[in-house]
């Protein structure tokens, strides 16, 4: 895994998630190829609804890695008129197709939907995404062998234990902080290092000293969804960052189009952070990439299951 890790200019190792990602990728498509021998060839099936133009290309991108890692792959694309009883009527069809191994319904779903009702008519076994409440409650008291796990949170510790490998570090022990209390990020992370034995803090944009939380931990996993809200001067140094935050803010000049240019940060302040870091994500080519890696991952781990 050292050939994941690349030497910033600013001081730090930038944890390379595209090649942690093509790694996982490639494991993937072979495990596929042993099971298609055996007769079954994992399936997702990719459920949209509306034309939100984000979801579009992650949609178009989850059916490229699906395609490239030998499943069969398809897609339901609906309007957005579409009523929440049709939509859970096509999830209990997937749900009874033998064909397909996994399940993802994209969000945002539109106003008329009730999303929660929709994920937890996934089948658990399905239930690729890792957001079923039976998934989470597997996770909850530890049971990885039976659960699916949330993508994000799991390419996170993937990461996260292939800096730890390179400088010597195991996360046993160390302070972790985690900073957001999503049931798709946060939770689920905390549990995760939790069973990796990390002592674990829970925080959000409303814990107080926050600054002095962040100081004291070894690890931070930043996933507030608030743009560079963790300041690099709080970083201790020689922790390990996982920034998992995707946020779109102004840039500068206007593009081809003459409109205002626009980038893309972290919740950490990137820059101030690399100084004091000993291994941090960039964004964007962190934790990104490593999302639709194991949502593959989670495929065909739900099709060796039903094997």
């Amino acid at each position: 895994m050292s050939d994941v890790l690349i030497q910033s200019d600013q001081g730090a190792l930038l944890i390379d998630g595209k090649a942690v990602a093509a790694q996982v990728l490639a494991e993937v498509a072979k495990g596929a190829a042993d099971l298609i021998a055996q007769g079954v060839r994992p399936g997702l099936a990719v459920v949209l609804v509306g034309e939100d133009p984000a979801s579009q290309v992650y949609v178009k991108s989850k059916g490229k890695a699906a395609e490239t890692c030998g499943f069969h792959s398809v897609q339901h694309t609906l309007g957005r008129e579409t009523t929440q009883a049709e939509l859970m009527a096509l999830v209990e069809k997937l749900n009874a197709d033998p064909a397909i191994h996994g399940i993802l319904v994209q969000l945002p779903l539109p106003k008329q939907i009730d999303a929660q009702v929709v994920l937890e008519t996934i089948s658990p076994a399905k239930d690729v995404d890792g957001f079923h409440p039976v998934n989470a409650g597997l996770l909850a008291i530890g049971d990885r062998k039976r659960a699916l796990v949330p993508c994000t949170p799991a390419g996170s510790l993937i990461l996260l234990q292939a800096a730890c490998l390179v400088l010597g570090c195991p996360i046993a022990g160390q302070n972790a902080v985690v900073i957001g209390r999503s049931n798709i990020v946060g939770k689920p992370m905390a549990q995760l290092l939790l069973a990796e034995s990390a002592t674990v803090t829970m925080a959000h944009s409303r814990t107080r000293d926050l600054a002095d939380i962040v100081g004291r931990a070894d690890i931070v996993v930043a996933a507030v969804g608030i743009p560079e809200m963790i300041k690099g001067a709080w970083i201790k140094p020689g922790a390990i960052v996982i920034d998992v935050g995707i946020n779109r803010v102004p840039g500068e000049g206007l593009n081809a189009k003459g409109e205002p240019k626009t980038r893309l940060v972290g919740d950490v302040e990137f820059s101030a952070a690399a100084v004091r870091a000993a291994a941090i994500t960039p964004v964007p080519g962190g934790v990104g990439p490593m999302t639709i890696a194991m949502l593959m991952s989670n495929t065909l781990t739900a099709a060796r299951r039903k094997a």
